[in-house]
């Protein structure tokens, strides 16, 4: 377990512990309806229980805009605090909105246990799941981005990680030592970073012949379930937010014709800009792409916003004008979820039919409801991905028909 940030004497891990932590999540409603904070705190309690943590008590508050000192007002405080103290085992308070240093320093004061916003709980998951170097220097960038703005705020004093003679102008302050630190390793790793990104640019123009599919979607939808179902290989699969984050590339040969299917970390709302921004050289694989299967978890209440939030990140990755199929996964919990066990199949045929009518009027012709977990229609996948491949190869070699 490596370190990432060294706030105060002593360093402090950044990662939460292994054991499983009890957590109160906190959700504040300014901007949005009651019922859209509930979705987005049931979303922070899979998030929690993916980094390690359990959640005992939900609290939410309805403001005019968040309090400059605590985020929240200072009765809920009051009553947050009695809690805590009345339980005398709580490890975190979570909240589902970003905060300010300032405003971490004062909560931990009056609640006495860790303090934690949505962002470092999103960050502290792809600390953990990072494998390859490419990935694991793009979360600690991303830390560090994060940490920048808030080190007035959250400042002790940073572990030295330099120092000696000439490192420390006269009369400077330890704060500003510290800022110049952090900007030094951020740039540091952009610069470690641009080298892997033109090793990679190199390695997709090998492969620049052979079209290339990815597969894109919110996170925990079945992606990777869905590659191992089509390509027969084995990628780490987990019913955890994040389980995938390292991009996993495999050839694939439909009939004669070969193409180039990839995974992709899934989307998630509110996700952290500084993460989208150091993920980005990632993510070009979705955007040099030349069809996208955008995987959507059918049976989620919300997979209509999930799909607007994928879309929402393509759009600003510049990945949104590609050939894309809709590849309704999950379709067994659909029914498992939303169908009386007294409706005859006819019923259940035709209120699937009614939905499919509707998903292709919303998103077009190239949609396809699937079970990746029960390889239901993935043979179906394959055949409408191969008329797909075989338009894109057309394009491509428009003189000739073209087998490797």
């Amino acid at each position: 377990m490596s370190e990432h940030w060294q706030l105060g004497k002593k360093s402090k891990k950044t990662y939460i512990k292994q054991e499983l932590e009890k957590a109160i999540l906190i959700g504040v409603i300014y901007k949005n309806t009651e019922e859209e904070v509930k979705v987005y705190l049931d979303e922070l309690d899979f998030l929690a229980k993916t980094a390690g943590a359990i959640t005992v008590k939900i609290y939410t508050q309805r403001l005019n805009q968040p309090d400059k000192r605590f985020f929240i007002g200072k009765g809920k405080v009051a009553e947050i605090k009695e809690y805590i103290e009345n339980r005398g085992d709580i490890d975190m308070v979570i909240f589902d909105d970003d905060l300010t240093g300032k405003q971490t320093i004062k909560l931990e004061e009056e609640f006495g246990v860790k303090i934690v916003d949505r962002s470092t709980l999103i960050l502290d998951i792809f600390a953990k799941r990072a494998q390859k170097a490419q990935a694991k220097a793009q979360v600690e960038l991303a830390q560090l981005q994060y940490l920048l703005p808030r080190l007035r705020g959250l400042w002790t004093h940073l572990e030295r990680q330099r120092g000696g003679i000439g490192m420390r102008g006269p009369g400077e302050m330890e704060i500003e030592t510290d800022r110049r630190i952090v900007k030094d390793k951020i740039k540091k790793l952009k610069d470690k970073l641009a080298v892997i990104d033109r090793q990679d640019q190199t390695r997709r123009k090998r492969r620049d012949e052979m079209i290339r599919v990815s597969l894109v979607g919110y996170t925990n939808v079945g992606k990777s379930t869905l590659m191992n179902q089509l390509t027969k290989s084995e990628v780490f699969v987990e019913n955890k937010l994040f389980a995938t984050l390292d991009t996993t590339v495999r050839k694939m040969v439909i009939g004669r014709m070969p193409f180039l299917l990839s995974d992709t970390v899934g989307f998630i709302r509110k996700l952290p800009h500084h993460l989208i921004e150091s993920f980005k050289s990632t993510l070009d694989e979705a955007k040099e792409s030349d069809i996208l299967l955008h995987v959507v978890d059918i049976s989620h209440p919300q997979f209509e916003d999930q799909i607007k939030t994928v879309n929402s990140t393509l759009r600003d990755l510049g990945a949104i004008d590609k050939t894309t199929f809709y590849v309704f996964n999950k379709i067994d919990l659909y029914r498992k979820n939303y169908f009386d066990e007294l409706l005859d199949q006819e019923t259940k045929d035709q209120i699937l039919s009614q939905l499919e009518e509707k998903l292709i009027n919303d998103y077009g012709e190239n949609v396809i409801f699937v079970s990746a977990i029960e390889k239901e229609n993935i043979d179906t996948l394959r055949d409408k991905l191969a008329v797909l491949i075989e338009e894109k190869y057309k394009i491509r070699y428009p003189y000739k028909t073209h087998y490797w």
